[in-house]
C-alpha cells in the first residue's frame, strides 16, 4: 500500500479550469471539488452559471461547491438557493463574515433550515468553528473550510488550530472540516493525522502526487543535474 493509498482524508481539487476539472475527476483519489470567485476570475470564467453548468453536467457524482458572491444577506441569500438548485451535489459557499465583518450565523441558520447543504468559508480560527457549527445544525450536510495555509502564513502553526477544531465537530458527524489553501503536499499528510476530514488541493499542489515516497537520494542527485545542465545552458563562465 502506497502512502496515497493509506490516507483516510478526502481529497478535493479547489480550481476553476474547467479542463483541468474534467481531467481530474477520472482520478480516484480526488472525492470532490470546491472553487470560488476569485479561481474563477483567474481562470478567465465570465459566466458564472454557465461554468456551474458546465461542471455539474461534466462531474455529476461527486461533492462540488460553488459560492456566492454578494455582500447584502438578501442578495446572498438569493444567490445561495439559486445555486443549490442545482444539482444536489451543490454545496453552496457561505463566507463566515460579510465585507463589513458582520457575522454570517443569522443566514447560515436560514439556509440550514431550508434544507441547504452548505460549505462555510474564510475562516481562520476554531473560535469561529465553535460559533458555525450550531448554525449548521438543521444542514442535512454541510463543510466549514478553515483556511490553514494562510494562518500558516502569518507565522502560526496551524496543526493545533485544526486539531482543536476536529475534536470541536465531533460530535456533529454531518459536519465536515475542511483544511483549505493547503500550502505542499505536507499539509495532505498533516491533515489527515489529525483526522481532519477533507483537504481542498490545488492543481499546482496536486501536480507533486508523483514526489510522495520518492527516493530522496535520487531527487538530490536530479537537483544536482539540474544545477548543471542550467549553468551549462546559460554559458556562464568565471
Amino acid at each position: 500500500m502506497s502512502a496515497l493509498d493509506s490516507l483516510r482524508i478526502h481529497v478535493f481539487a479547489d480550481g476553476a479550469d474547467l479542463p483541468g476539472l474534467v481531467a481530474l475527476s477520472k482520478n480516484p483519489l480526488i472525492r470532490g471539488f470546491t472553487t470560488n470567485p476569485t479561481l474563477m476570475r483567474r481562470a478567465g470564467v465570465t459566466d458564472y452559471l454557465g461554468f456551474a453548468r458546465d461542471v455539474l453536467g461534466a462531474i455529476p457524482d461527486r461533492p462540488i461547491s460553488f459560492e456566492v458572491f454578494a455582500d447584502e444577506w438578501d442578495e446572498m441569500e438569493r444567490q445561495a438557493h439559486q445555486l443549490a438548485a442545482l444539482g444536489a451535489s451543490v454545496f453552496v459557499k457561505i463566507p463566515v463574515t460579510n465585507t463589513r465583518g458582520e457575522s454570517a450565523v443569522p443566514l447560515i441558520e436560514r439556509l440550514a433550515r431550508a434544507g441547504l447543504r452548505l460549505n462555510v468559508t474564510a475562516m481562520t480560527s476554531d473560535a469561529q468553528v465553535r460559533l458555525v457549527a450550531p448554525a449548521l445544525a438543521a444542514s442535512p450536510s454541510a463543510f466549514v473550510s478553515v483556511f490553514a495555509g494562510r494562518v500558516a502564513d502569518t507565522g502560526r502553526d496551524p496543526v493545533p488550530l485544526m486539531a482543536r477544531a476536529v475534536q470541536d465537530l465531533a460530535e456533529m458527524p454531518h459536519i465536515r472540516l475542511i483544511w483549505a489553501s493547503p500550502r505542499e503536499l505536507l499539509n495532505i499528510f498533516q491533515a489527515d493525522a489529525i483526522g481532519c476530514h477533507v483537504i481542498t488541493v490545488t492543481f499546482d499542489i496536486l501536480g507533486k502526487l508523483g514526489l510522495v515516497g520518492k527516493d530522496l537520494d535520487a531527487y538530490s542527485l536530479e537537483t544536482v543535474r539540474m544545477f548543471f545542465e542550467d549553468g551549462r545552458a546559460a554559458g556562464y563562465r568565471l
